[in-house]
């Protein structure tokens, strides 16, 4: 369900305060775990450290991430790859050499 526009988008005012600091050239990384908070024009050209439940990802925001979310660019989830006979196949190719091309037919005169 999504926020109700009469209270308007959520954003931590701790975050807004560390943005204010700052000056939008600075290297530092502000780092947060309000992974609900809406990106606002302040917020761009800073990077977050957003976190993901392990550790934090950063996050350089442009101009079309306002509106989003932060945590929408921090995945929490950790894709490693599909398994099945025809994948264990593909990787196996990869592994071989490329068998030897035949020679060419010669022409008979």
């Amino acid at each position: 369900m999504s926020r109700s526009l009469k209270k308007g988008p959520y954003v931590d005012p701790r975050l807004l305060a560390k943005v204010a600091k700052l000056t939008v050239g600075e290297k530092t990384v502000i780092k947060t775990w309000s992974r609900a908070c809406v990106i606002t024009p302040e917020m761009v050209g800073f990077t977050f450290g957003v976190h993901n439940g392990k550790l934090h990802l950063l996050v350089t925001v442009t101009e079309n991430m306002v509106g989003h979310k932060l945590g929408e660019f921090s995945p929490t989830r950790k894709f490693t790859r599909h398994g099945g006979k025809m994948a264990k196949e593909q990787e196996k190719a990869k592994e071989a050499p490329p068998a030897p091309a035949a020679a060419p037919a010669q022409k008979k005169k």
